[in-house]
């Protein structure tokens, strides 16, 4: 089973005000990044979040020359036959709005559904990008979120429940990166981790959980994914005067994933 972070990391998740406010500061050269070929972007909250919290990140997107959206579903309570629906309608509907594969960057649980989506419809979706998401938690896996997910479980619908590790998967037909951050306070960050192929990644920054959606570092490398043509995806590589922000990303090992019996 893989366990919860320790509490002393939790109590650092106060970070992510300072994350939120170190990209207000810096949008003046948020938006000198390089622009966008104008293709649609999907952006998924996390758990118990709702578009509030990704409104920052879309936003900047937007500036981008990207077409980005939120999901419009309310508040992300978990997998429900009104989100999952509601989730499968709303990347039909934007795909035909663009008439091309959409990119879809989801934060924590946000990122599970991504996934979950190009799973099940590959040749609608360009590229996936999550923040801090448990890809390899299943049922039993304990996260500092777990209190709040078992008084909603039974919203859930039953066919959601994962019983098998991302790993243990097909790895998904799209390029995927996964960014994450070691001092995470909600999951353990060996469950974001998946295994590198060549159009699968990891990439690390130093951060929060809940400041992931605003971590400049964590921002460079999701305009950077998607602003490379769908055709010549390459793995993630910081230029040198960033090299400082992206510490080496961990090495997919599941049998190193922490308390899995």
């Amino acid at each position: 089973m893989i366990d919860s972070p320790p509490a002393w990391m939790s109590v650092l998740e106060v970070r992510a005000f300072g994350e939120r406010a170190a990209m207000s500061a810096t949008l003046p050269l948020l938006r000198r990044l390089p622009q966008g070929d104008g293709h649609h972007v999907i952006v998924l909250p996390g758990f118990t979040a709702g578009d509030d919290s990704t409104r920052p990140l879309r936003h900047l997107l937007r500036d981008l020359g990207y077409a980005s959206h939120g999901w419009r579903l309310g508040a992300n309570v978990g997998p429900t036959p009104k989100i999952l629906d509601g989730l499968a309608g709303l990347l039909e509907r934007v795909h035909a709005e663009g008439r091309a594969p959409v990119s879809l960057i989801g934060w924590s649980l946000g990122g599970i559904y991504a996934r979950e989506l190009a799973r099940a419809a590959p040749e609608l979706v360009r590229q996936v990008v999550t923040l801090g998401s448990p890809i390899q938690m299943i049922e039993h896996d304990r996260s500092s979120a777990e209190r709040m997910w078992r008084a909603l479980r039974h919203l859930h619908d039953r066919d959601f429940r994962r019983d098998v590790r991302a790993a243990y998967l097909p790895p998904l037909a799209v390029p995927t990166s996964s960014i994450y951050t070691k001092t995470d306070g909600v999951v353990s960050f060996q469950a974001s981790l998946i295994r590198r192929t060549p159009t699968a990644e990891n990439i690390r920054v130093y951060g929060s959980h809940c400041g992931l959606g605003y971590n400049n570092a964590a921002i460079y490398a999701i305009a950077d994914r998607l602003g490379q043509p769908a055709e010549l995806w390459r793995h993630f590589s910081a230029p040198l005067v960033l090299k400082g922000a992206f510490p080496r990303p961990d090495e997919f090992d599941p049998t190193k994933l922490p308390h899995v019996d």
